[in-house]
């Protein structure tokens, strides 16, 4: 606090001015903070991000077709017909095409169907000499319930991709077609 010592009368009166200093100091220190911060927050890497126009997935006979879902809130799975719906809390279950099958059975399975289709493709033999291009081997489709949480979907194509399969895709519908919740 500042005192004024001048003026006749000889008595001390206090001053009424604003001690600025710290508010000086206080926008100081927020200026250098704001001035590191946001060229981090903003930085990205420059990239042409193509541009493409929806095209419906061609199905080829030889992907793979997987659902995932969980057990309903009471612990029944979908075949069940007092079946409620997915539940969060669910267990997953998985179906490759209307079959149910556990996560071992999955990439075992998954394995020897890609195994069997990369030999119906020439094999080791025609993959060295170039024959073989990605978008001829199969494909791993996930449809997933609208309320399977992500760690069921994730280790469907965490499991798909230790067997092999290099391309997983989602199935959904169209969106005036969903049933968005």
């Amino acid at each position: 606090m500042a005192i004024s010592s001048g003026g006749g009368g000889g008595g001390f009166t206090p001053m009424s001015d604003i001690n600025t200093t710290p508010l000086v100091d206080v926008m100081l220190v927020l200026l250098i903070v704001f001035l590191i911060a946001i060229p981090v927050s903003i930085q990205s890497v420059k990239m042409d991000i193509p541009v493409i126009k929806f095209e419906p997935t061609k199905a080829k006979r030889e992907n793979v077709l997987l659902s995932v879902t969980t057990t309903d809130v009471a612990g029944r799975d979908p075949g069940d017909p007092a079946y409620q719906g997915a539940n969060p809390n669910g267990e997953c279950r998985i179906y490759w095409n209307v079959t149910p099958v556990d996560s071992t059975e999955l990439v075992d399975r998954a394995a020897k169907h890609l195994k069997a289709e990369f030999e119906k493709l020439g094999g080791p033999e025609a993959a060295a000499a170039g024959l073989i291009e990605p978008d001829m081997l199969p494909e791993a489709h996930i449809r997933g319930d609208i309320n399977t949480p992500y760690r069921c979907i994730g280790g469907a194509i965490y499991t798909m991709q230790m067997a092999g399969f290099a391309r997983v895709g989602f199935i959904s519908s169209p969106f005036e077609n969903a049933n968005v919740q």
